[in-house]
């Protein structure tokens, strides 16, 4: 008899366990589908997917859905934001907004954008652009793309979130001829307080690049300035920031970090 009731306590025992890691297979299965379904960030009616985006000819009318990643400066009813989805990254320049509506565009935050598509000097963009509120929100980690700077690669992750690891700060050189770690304005015109964005090169793998800290995006209040008012040439660093083009790379950089 005791035998007996080993073997069903054993049974229901080991059913009892089979249950579980079902339960627990099922429950993965379908954190994995949400997971899956999340990063497909399906489209609505009438929107355009990235390829699409890409592929539509310049001038004409497009309309995206991404998550906002950050905004510059609200100004005259306009803002400029940098989007992102799970597929690429746009680039809203000018985008009309009322001062109340830009309080809405924080970071994570889904909109539709109705634009143009347009090409300033290498950097594709959205122009004359209006935008709706979605629900949805999301968070890009930034892709380091060290390794393709130079590369014909780079410019498929145009206005993306990214890093860069391990450079090194390389001289500028001033009005008056100086070597400096960094320029007010490109070409040294700037000063301190006047609203100037900040200027440096930095290189990798024996190739310098030239970075900026763009002053709407992030001012003198912000680490990320502060940072690059304090750099000294030879020193290194880890970059992030936006993957803005004008004649070749040129990023927009939200923080710097000196190692």
């Amino acid at each position: 008899m005791k035998k007996f009731l080993a073997i069903s306590m054993a049974a229901v025992m080991l059913f009892g366990l089979c249950s579980c890691n079902k339960d627990k297979d099922t429950d993965e299965a379908a954190e994995s589908s949400a997971v899956s379904e999340e990063s497909a960030a399906d489209k609505s009616e009438g929107v355009m997917d990235h390829a699409e985006y890409v592929a539509a000819d310049l001038d004409s009318e497009v309309v995206i859905e991404a998550y906002v990643q950050d905004t510059q400066s609200w100004w005259n009813d306009q803002i400029t934001v940098y989007l992102q989805d799970q597929d690429g990254a746009y680039f809203a320049y000018n985008m009309a907004c009322s001062e109340e509506d830009a309080a809405l565009l924080v970071p994570g935050q889904l909109i539709k954008v109705t634009g143009y598509k347009s090409e300033w000097s290498g950097e594709v963009e959205i122009i004359d652009a209006t935008f709706e509120i979605e629900d949805g929100n999301w968070i890009a980690t930034p892709a380091d793309v060290t390794d393709l700077l130079g590369t014909a690669d780079l410019d498929a992750h145009q206005n993306e979130l990214v890093s860069f690891k391990d450079l090194t700060i390389e001289p500028s050189i001033d009005a008056d001829g100086n070597e400096v770690a960094f320029l007010y304005n490109w070409d040294g015109s700037g000063a301190e307080g006047t609203d100037s964005d900040l200027y440096f090169n930095a290189s990798v793998n024996g190739q310098t690049y030239t970075f900026v800290i763009e002053y709407y995006l992030r001012n003198e209040t912000s680490d990320a300035y502060q940072a690059v008012q304090g750099l000294n040439i030879g020193d290194t660093v880890d970059l992030e920031g936006f993957l803005y083009w004008y004649e070749g790379a040129q990023p927009h950089i939200t923080s710097v970090t000196v190692k």
